[in-house]
């Protein structure tokens, strides 16, 4: 799997000495343990990397460095359910980490690195039918406990709950290597099935009821030991039942998305504002759309209600209409059956702003996702401040991520949400001029070829002359997409009439995102360079 693998990168199986390896060294005091079988959290890392980055050390080397904090956090995004550990008193000495996968895609000659993502997990279908474990560690000084055992036993009820046809895993030989002189892979893999030989990783998966499928080459590049072979085993669900789509509440393969092009003009009151809030929700929603967007800083116009010689005394007086802007809005996308998202607002929390985006679901719940970086103006105007967490959200037509105007132009944002599973980034923008437009569009252009997934822009219009600091507005909403064949030919899907009031309605499929990341002309996720730079998130998760 990485079952004798690696977690980031191959690394070697190391629950196999649990029995195989004969008497490992005594933990001490072990009446005092107290051991735990939970899911990994995102504070479990600094743990995990130290045992990972020991395992690989004892090996040499030869599969690299410890687990990199960005995988992890990927994983825990994509599957959370299935990265299980074991802690003792509260620390992880134990983990196997697996992901679900649609098993046709790739067959049985593949690679680790193509069927996990580079242990990103990006490969990870909900949809699909065979649990595929990348990856089980532990601790060295907790080897004879036999916790290898406890993970194999977990990951078998996750498949049974989930109604998984089979968990599937690569397999390391590291035996092989003293016999590679006398025997070929086949001859040694059929040796430790019939028990005359004994390989401290695959002896140890056979216990555990795993039969050998094939023997494959090349699964981890660089493995010595195996001399480039590995096993896929599987452990088959005698349970499983072969599931029919279900008719409502199915995983959607397309999401239908209307962004609001919006007009800025003179309002009454919070409820003329949300009138007019409401008509465009109406409208998106006859559509029968998955998404309802709309642009950065939307309300601005309730500016016109408050005391404006002081700019930025102005923005926070307006913020203390924001709760009833947003539970109006929450009341709207229940009532029309529609995710209202991007909407920012500005909120203020202690003596901070922020310009937060707001996601309304359908189902009642709602999540925020700040602005991260202020524009020059911005803080000079407003003595905005920028947040410092970065969300991604799942919903019900995909998982999607929120980059408000400016933060679109920093690639290192986008590439965090896409190796956390981000389908479709939404980007509300407010610009004054074309040139700012152009600016915001072809960084979002960029941000959907590179992280091959979708990007919707949704802008403002018009100007509000009795506002001060709120000049003239440009703007051209767009959905744009990755650029392959599958996909228009200008990657652009679709795009409004520009600085008009209206509303822009498509279709993305998702299921192209995944063909692409599979099978691609290029594959800009896939092929980049691990072993040379990386983009990991290091503020709050």
């Amino acid at each position: 799997m990485g079952e004798g693998t690696k977690p980031a990168r191959p690394a070697a199986r190391t629950e196999a000495g649990d029995a195989a390896r004969g008497p490992a060294a005594k933990v001490r005091g072990r009446s005092q343990h107290r051991l735990r079988l939970r899911n990994l959290r995102a504070d479990d890392y600094d743990t995990l990397r130290d045992i990972t980055g020991r395992v690989y050390a004892q090996m040499g080397g030869q599969f690299g460095g410890a687990l990199s904090r960005d995988k992890f956090l990927s994983m825990l995004a994509r599957f959370p359910e299935g990265q299980i550990g074991i802690e003792d008193r509260g620390k992880i000495v134990a983990a196997a980490l697996s992901l679900v996968v649609d098993y046709e895609r790739y067959g049985d000659s593949h690679s680790y690195g193509e069927i996990t993502g580079d242990a990103y997990f990006t490969t990870h279908d909900p949809n699909g039918d065979v649990l595929y474990g990348a990856e089980v560690v532990v601790d060295p000084d907790y080897r004879a406990m036999r916790l290898g055992r406890r993970l194999y036993d977990a990951r078998k009820e996750l498949c049974k709950k989930l109604n998984l046809r089979a968990i599937i895993a690569g397999g390391r030989i590291p035996g092989y290597r003293n016999h590679a002189d006398t025997m070929t892979p086949q001859q040694y893999v059929e040796a430790v099935r019939r028990r005359k030989l004994h390989d401290q990783v695959l002896s140890f998966q056979l216990a555990n009821d795993f039969q050998v499928r094939r023997v494959i080459r090349n699964y981890l590049p660089g493995d010595v030991d195996s001399k480039d072979y590995a096993t896929l085993i599987q452990w088959e669900n005698m349970y499983y039942e072969p599931r029919r789509r279900p008719l409502l509440g199915a995983q959607k393969n397309y999401a239908r998305i209307g962004a609001v092009q919006w007009r800025l003009r003179q309002v009454e009151s919070v409820a003329d504002m949300l009138q007019q809030v409401e008509y465009f929700v109406d409208a998106v929603a006859d559509f029968k759309s998955d998404f309802a967007v709309f642009p950065e800083l939307f309300n601005v116009a309730l500016m016109g209600l408050v005391e404006q010689a002081d700019a930025a005394e102005a923005m926070r007086r307006i913020a203390a209409y924001t709760p009833q802007m947003a539970e109006g809005m929450q009341r709207m996308a229940m009532s029309y059956n529609v995710n209202i998202v991007g909407a920012s607002m500005p909120v203020l929390e202690g003596e901070r702003l922020y310009n937060e985006a707001y996601l309304f679901r359908r189902d009642g719940t709602m999540e925020t996702q700040r602005k991260i970086h202020i524009t020059p103006v911005e803080k000079r105007l407003w003595a905005l401040d920028g947040g410092a967490v970065l969300r991604h959200f799942r919903t019900d037509a995909g998982t999607v991520g929120i980059l408000i105007c400016y933060d679109v132009e920093f690639p290192e944002l986008g590439r965090v949400l896409a190796d956390r599973g981000a389908q479709i980034l939404f980007v509300p923008s407010w610009t004054e001029t074309k040139n700012g437009y152009q600016r915001v569009r072809r960084c979002a252009q960029a941000r959907a070829i590179e992280n091959e997934c979708y990007v919707v822009l949704a802008g403002s219009i018009g100007n509000l002359p009795r506002v001060e600091n709120v000049n003239i507005h440009y703007s051209q909403s767009a959905i744009f997409s990755p650029s392959d064949f599958a996909f228009p030919h200008d990657a652009v899907v679709a795009e409004s009439t520009p600085d008009t009031e209206t509303v822009l309605v498509a279709d993305v499929d998702l299921e192209k995102l995944r063909q692409l990341r599979d099978e691609g002309s290029v594959r800009t996720l896939h092929d980049r360079r691990h072993d040379l730079y990386r983009v990991e998130w290091l503020g709050p998760v």
